[in-house]
């Protein structure tokens, strides 16, 4: 009966394996600048095709400072990203590398193409 329960624990923990090699990792965004970031829009590089608001899967609507944001709908690649700050400020950071499953980080030495309505 003993090998009976061994060979279920052994299935189910093989089960719950596969269960999470099958959710991978999300991509997110680390905000290492020192504003909150209240607009987050990706388009491939060298494009204008800016997605959704990625800062709607935030539970306040915005991204404090060393807070991480998770980014839907986009699959790995290089970005221009444009980020809106709370303030009012607009910046666009061009050509981000976005890994699977990774973590990629927007600094305030990376804002330089900047403009405040």
């Amino acid at each position: 009966m003993a090998r009976v329960g061994r060979l279920v624990f052994g299935f189910v923990a093989l089960l719950a394996c596969a269960a999470n090699a099958a959710d991978p990792k999300p991509i997110r965004f680390w905000n290492l600048t020192t504003s909150t970031v209240v607009d987050f829009r990706a388009a491939p590089t060298g494009t204008v095709d800016w997605g959704p608001n990625q800062c709607a899967n935030d539970r306040d609507g915005g991204v404090d400072h060393d807070e991480r944001l998770r980014i839907t709908g986009i699959t790995p690649g290089r970005y221009d990203v444009k980020l809106t700050f709370k303030d009012g400020r607009a910046c666009t950071v061009r050509n981000i590398e976005i890994k699977d499953g990774a973590i990629f980080s927007i600094e305030n030495k990376d804002l330089t193409d900047c403009h405040k309505p």
